[in-house]
């Protein structure tokens, strides 16, 4: 079927979908998000995943260049010589980019026979930025190669469609809800507050000293620099068991300390799909704008507190003294994240988008969320 694939086919019967992944040479821990994505389309399609390596983000890059200065597709291919890592002599019903960022597309050209084995092309990335809209190198990438581009942002959805040939849609965020919901069997929320990647340094401190002072679990990044991983699944798996047994957790808005990366527009974050599926009660910052009121439709779907001020500690002992409320608002965010907000529904909003129907086992994983729903609701009621 294939010519020397680094894929892990052997277990898989005629798949209808390839995915191509960063993740055999981007190790970053944010990218972990994605790679659950396509961890589940593995089970739920059983897609068969494409991982180039650093050899081939290298040759991505000199091809690149290549184009930058001028050349043609094949003399850049030439220059680059991109290691053909995966030839395909059977048909796809879809070839499925899942990128972090807009700057990676060129991938596709260590992948021989792609154009004509694939019926559909798209691709799914994960994050961009309203400055990226004013730089020139955007127009450089393949963008007229894919059908369709699904965008995990959505300030940028207007202005990247008036750039670019293919139809551009915003698919948000979203996380294994089986995962991360504390359910049916729920452990003992044994920290009172985690507060996990970018942070307000007030809000920090102020946490600090409180667990100085009394019996409270702050739990916190104590690393600095880029953080890589070894094991995305492993990642994830501690990061939901360390929500289920958090009591509290600190959210805002993506990349709220980055105005220069985000030219000031706030998008919803990863974090808050985390938690909410976790059973947390989040308190934070949500983005401004009308996404996440529409995603997180529901009553005390986040406290707010302001990243500039200090009563978080305030708001959290407020809390306290109203237990049911705090347990209200956990089950309404781990119903609400199973009935909206799973990798499945996305997946399926972008094959209805591309005319593909979904498959069995999707189709079995919605009716087990949603009945896992309802019951963990029913209790909500009673």
């Amino acid at each position: 079927m294939f010519i020397s694939s680094p894929l892990d086919a052997d277990k898989l019967e005629s798949p209808r979908i390839l995915v191509v992944s960063v993740r055999g040479y981007r190790f970053q821990a944010a990218n972990c998000c994605i790679y659950e994505f396509e961890d589940l389309l593995r089970d739920l399609e059983s897609a068969q995943l494409y991982e180039p390596k650093k050899e081939v983000d290298f040759a991505r890059k000199i091809y690149r260049s290549a184009k930058y200065a001028g050349f043609s597709d094949s003399c850049a291919a030439k220059v680059a010589r991109f290691p053909k890592d995966l030839t395909l002599d059977r048909e796809y019903d879809l070839l499925f980019a899942i990128l972090d960022n807009p700057w990676q597309m060129h991938l596709l050209e260590s992948i021989k026979g792609w154009q004509d084995k694939c019926r559909h092309k798209a691709c799914f990335i994960a994050e961009m930025w309203e400055p990226d809209l004013q730089n020139w190198r955007l127009f450089k990438e393949p963008w007229s190669s894919f059908d369709h581009v699904f965008l995990g942002v959505t300030r940028c959805v207007e202005g990247l469609s008036k750039l670019i040939e293919p139809p551009v849609t915003y698919i948000p965020p979203a996380v294994d809800t089986l995962r991360f919901s504390p359910y049916p069997n729920p452990p003992q929320r044994s920290i009172d507050v985690s507060y996990v990647g970018r942070r307000s340094p007030i809000i920090h401190d102020a946490l600090i000293e409180k667990a100085e002072k009394d019996n409270f679990f702050y739990y916190y990044d104590t690393v600095r620099g880029k953080l890589e991983i070894s094991n995305p699944r492993e990642h994830r798996l501690l990061l939901a068991d360390l929500f289920q047994r958090s009591r509290y957790n600190i959210t805002n808005y993506a990349k709220f300390n980055e105005a220069a990366e985000t030219g000031g527009t706030q998008e919803i974050g990863y974090r808050f799909f985390e938690g909410a599926a976790a059973g947390t009660v989040m308190v934070g910052m949500p983005p401004a704008g009308d996404a996440f009121p529409y995603y997180f439709d529901w009553e005390d779907a986040i406290i707010k507190v302001d990243f500039s001020g200090t009563d978080v500690v305030e708001t959290i002992a407020e809390l306290d003294a109203q237990p049911e409320r705090l347990e209200r608002i956990s089950r309404n965010n781990v119903a609400n994240s199973l009935l909206k907000h799973d990798w499945a529904y996305r997946w399926r909003d972008m094959l209805k988008v591309l005319g593909l129907e979904p498959s069995s086992a999707m189709v079995a994983r919605e009716k087990y969320l949603k009945e896992l729903a309802h019951s963990i609701l029913d209790q909500v009621r009673v």
